[in-house]
């Protein structure tokens, strides 16, 4: 559950860095934006493994 945590945090940050970026024309954001996305992409990938181990491992 810790994992699934950390992803909602990034991806409310992702979300506010959005805004200021697509709203307000902020470069630095669309910056911090990518960035956020890249630890979503890397954090649901690790997480779409343990959910696989662990429903193999109940069988």
């Amino acid at each position: 559950m810790e994992k699934l945590k950390k992803l909602k945090n990034l991806l409310e940050s992702a979300e506010k860095e959005g805004q200021a970026f697509y709203e307000k024309n902020n470069k630095a954001a669309g910056t911090r934006l990518r960035n956020a996305l890249q630890q979503i992409k890397v954090l649901a990938t690790d997480l779409r493994k343990d959910v696989t181990e662990k429903k193999n491992a109940a069988k």
